[in-house]
């Protein structure tokens, strides 16, 4: 191997734990729901807990375009780094406050800090993996964003116990990104020929101009956005949704409704990296083809999970599920990159936040204000099989150059 592959594949290994860290803030509030509200004045109702987590998405929605052009602008190293201190500080705040106003507030900041690290590391992996390697790397960066969803899965355990709580969780999280974020910041680097690209100054107005011209991004963004409102709902409601249909206490619902979907989302993603990888090799759409492939297993999973049924068999479409997220999860980027300039990809990626985070928002909000008006699952769930299958038709109608190498 290598020096300039070692280098490439040792930036993914240190943004691992970014990932993981990233993700574990934002899994372990869905999962301590039920400690929370017992302890927060003035959060009482699912319509409330829905604007909770909205917050957060709205401005991580609104910065990350913000983000993107800064990480294509300037250093990518520097954004990530002063990304990973600020959320975590954000992150130890969340874990002393004591009204529903101040948790609105954390996480609307947890959203300022945490709408510059996506755009920034998924623009410097693809920048370090020029094309052979590429959906592998974004693969394996995402499964780091997996083990923190799963760790925060079983934050409804730490919520429960006696000499832990809620309180402790985002303590220990907090300070463990504020710890990691020094080294980071030593260890990682920027490429080169990206260092060189950084200086070619360019407004914000003519990225987002070149972006909007670009018929293909726009198909992307559509794409991007439509599944990931029925995903954010998943992952924010799904434990909630499993303690109450089946009988479980806080921790076992959180873990249910994490652990066996993100093991599925590990396993879809390395191997729909590999496939992607491989696929590219004979035509220039093998990254969409996988990522097709992907959206096919969600249509049988979602209409699955709103129906009616036994624990096992929610077990059994989560994981589908899952496995159909890992392989869209890890070929967006290198789509993007496929149909982008260099210096434009992490605003582009930012754009996408944007949209689909946005929508995510409502997403949420909307379900918890359908729960409240008794509105079946059944009904719910069905709406998101039909904008998967939409989903899957608008991925196939974007072609990337054929005269890529």
């Amino acid at each position: 191997m290598s020096p300039t592959h070692r280098t490439a594949w040792f930036a993914v290994v240190l943004l691992f734990p970014v990932a993981l860290l990233n993700y574990l803030d934002r899994q372990m509030l869905a999962t301590m729901k039920s400690s929370m509200v017992a302890e927060i004045e003035g959060l009482s109702t699912d319509a409330q807990w829905g604007l909770v987590l909205a917050s957060f998405k709205w401005v991580y929605a609104v910065l990350s375009p913000v983000g993107g052009y800064i990480a294509d602008r300037f250093s990518r190293r520097h954004v990530i780094s002063v990304s990973l201190f600020a959320w975590s500080v954000v992150t130890w705040m969340t874990g002393h406050v004591t009204h529903y106003e101040g948790l609105v507030t954390t996480r609307a900041l947890m959203g300022i800090s945490e709408a510059f690290y996506i755009p920034a590391a998924l623009a410097l992996i693809s920048d370090y993996h020029m094309g052979s390697t590429r959906s592998r790397a974004v693969g394996l960066h995402q499964t780091g964003i997996y083990f923190g969803l799963i760790l925060g899965g079983y934050a409804g355990f730490v919520a429960d116990s006696p000499t832990l709580g809620w309180r402790w969780a985002f303590d220990a999280a907090g300070l463990i990104g504020i710890a990691y974020a020094w080294p980071l910041f030593i260890l990682l680097k920027n490429p080169p020929k990206i260092q060189q690209a950084t200086d070619t100054k360019q407004t914000p107005l003519a990225a987002f101009s070149e972006l909007m011209k670009n018929r293909h991004f726009i198909l992307l963004v559509l794409y991007f956005t439509l599944p990931a409102i029925a995903g954010w709902v998943i992952k924010d409601w799904m434990p909630v949704i499993l303690k109450n249909q089946f009988h479980l206490t806080q921790g076992e619902a959180g873990k249910v409704a994490v652990l066996y979907v993100q093991i599925a989302s590990i396993v879809g993603a390395l191997t729909g990296g590999i496939l992607a990888d491989r696929w590219m090799r004979r035509t220039q759409r093998g990254r969409i083809y996988t990522s097709a492939l992907g959206m096919v297993l969600f249509l049988p999973a979602l209409f699955g999970l709103g129906a009616p049924g036994t624990l096992t068999l929610a077990v059994f479409f989560l994981m589908l599920f899952g496995i159909g997220w890992g392989f869209f999860d890890c070929n967006n980027m290198p789509i993007l990159s496929q149909i982008t300039r260099p210096e434009v990809r992490a605003t582009g990626y930012g754009l996408m936040n944007l949209v689909s985070i946005s929508c995510g928002g409502l997403g949420d909000w909307g379900f918890g204000i359908l729960r409240d008006r008794g509105v079946p699952l059944t009904m719910i769930f069905g709406c998101f099989t039909g904008v998967a299958l939409l989903s899957l038709l608008v991925v196939m109608l974007i072609r990337p150059p054929e005269n890529q190498p």
